[in-house]
């Protein structure tokens, strides 16, 4: 013990008689541990905020999507065509006869983009819906309540509207038992969703749009309405475009099943409309593992990618300690004179190497945690970054890293200067 502590001991005294070297050979081990700690913080961030994404469609939940086929696919000449596409009536009970194990079915049916509050105007996505839809998306209520079955038996005109509508159509006043207009028709708005994630997110690529815009009214309320039919009308043209159900969603029993359900539902829906590339099938667990797999494989190579810090770092720490092997081969001669063995050497040089990078890796750490706190706050200004994410792991690895760094770095130096002849190192100058 009290060789450990004197070998300790003369190891920093030796650090400490040259600090500036000291420090400019540690710098290399510093920035490679926090360059370590500040990669993986904002990968990790950036694979929470996508993961969150995905789940928030469900994993338990099969998306259908009607997908407007080319343009060739239209009929119709001149200055007016019909476009028909997209899921049917037929297609639902198809699949609430053919797929098992299902637990809900919910179908929503677009029917409007732009919707007016008096002199405010937002474009939006209106959708007829059921109850149900609200659990299988996991969105939440801010205010008021959802939809329900007595509003689906009524055919009510009644609305839940998206953060952003709310915001947009109700910025002077509390939108609820407020009236916006779809079209020419008037509805009661009777809730607000809360603000969804997936705005500007990975899961925005998945539905095609931001959900804070949606608007959702009664299925039964839209079909009696608005029909099957939208005719848009633009610079002395007429489309007409026929979409009986824009979005399905299912949800199985048990997430074990959501393949093998998916696979039944590609096949059927594949079957009913082959050759006319107007489906899509989007299951948010397969996506969900993919990018898992593909996140931890980026996390994995930035990690590396400044893991060369710490390469290059010890490969500085075996050159300065080559150096100082030369510069104190008077100092071993006169050590291994008064009986010090090879294993005193080689415990002294290691020691002092072991503590250069061991420091270098508090300081190294020090300076991650300033990095991901800077990056936190300057989130809001860095596009594409999204609020970085400390992980334990790569704060304990990168400096176990840059321990075990200065031990296999330091070990030639410290064995070259154990080899030395006693004689001759006590003739060197």
């Amino acid at each position: 013990m009290n060789f450990l502590l004197e070998t300790l001991r003369l190891g920093l005294k030796n650090l400490m008689l040259h600090k500036l070297r000291s420090l400019l050979t540690a710098l290399g081990i510093i920035f490679g541990v926090s360059a370590v700690i500040v990669m993986v913080a904002i990968g990790e961030g950036n694979k929470r905020r996508a993961l969150a994404d995905i789940q928030q469609l469900g994993a338990r939940n099969i998306i259908i999507n009607s997908v407007k086929p080319p343009e060739s696919a239209s009929t119709g000449s001149g200055s007016s065509r019909m476009l028909s596409y997209g899921i049917k009536r037929e297609d639902i009970r198809r699949l609430l006869a053919t797929v098992t194990p299902v637990d809900k079915l919910v179908v929503l049916k677009e029917v409007g983009s732009q919707v007016t509050n008096g002199q405010y105007r937002t474009p939006s996505a209106v959708f007829g819906t059921e109850p149900d839809l609200l659990s299988l998306t996991n969105m939440k209520l801010a205010r008021g309540r959802y939809l329900t079955a007595m509003d689906l038996e009524d055919q009510a005109n009644v609305a839940v509207i998206g953060h952003e509508v709310a915001a947009r159509l109700f910025p002077l006043q509390d939108p609820l038992q407020g009236y916006i207009s779809i079209g020419k028709d008037p509805f009661r708005v009777i809730g607000v969703l809360g603000p969804v994630g997936l705005a500007g997110g990975a899961g925005t690529s998945l539905v095609g749009r931001d959900l804070n815009f949606d608007i959702h009214i009664p299925l039964t309320a839209a079909e009696r309405q608005f029909g099957d039919l939208v005719v848009r009308r633009q610079s002395g043209s007429m489309e007409i475009t026929k979409v009986e159900i824009k979005h399905v969603y299912l949800q199985v029993p048990h997430q074990d099943n959501v393949l093998d359900v998916a696979d039944q539902v590609k096949l059927l829906m594949e079957q009913a409309h082959k050759d006319s590339n107007d489906i899509s099938v989007t299951v948010p667990l397969e996506l969900l593992v993919q990018a898992e797999r593909t996140l931890a494989m980026f996390n994995a190579l930035m990690a590396a990618i400044a893991s060369i810090s710490l390469l290059v770092g010890g490969i500085g720490i075996m050159n300065i300690m080559l150096a100082s092997v030369t510069e104190r081969t008077r100092e071993i001669g006169i050590r291994r004179a008064l009986g010090a063995t090879r294993k005193h050497i080689v415990s002294q040089f290691l020691v002092e190497t072991t503590v250069l990078s061991g420091m270098g890796g508090v300081a190294g750490i020090a300076l991650g945690l300033i990095g991901v706190l800077v990056v936190t706050l300057l989130n809001q200004y860095l596009p594409g970054i999204e609020k970085p994410s400390l992980t334990a792991w790569s704060v304990i690895v990168s400096f176990l890293v840059a321990s075990g760094v200065g031990v296999i770095f330091g070990l030639y130096p410290a064995v070259k200067a154990s080899r030395q002849d006693p004689i001759v190192a006590l003739r060197h100058d």
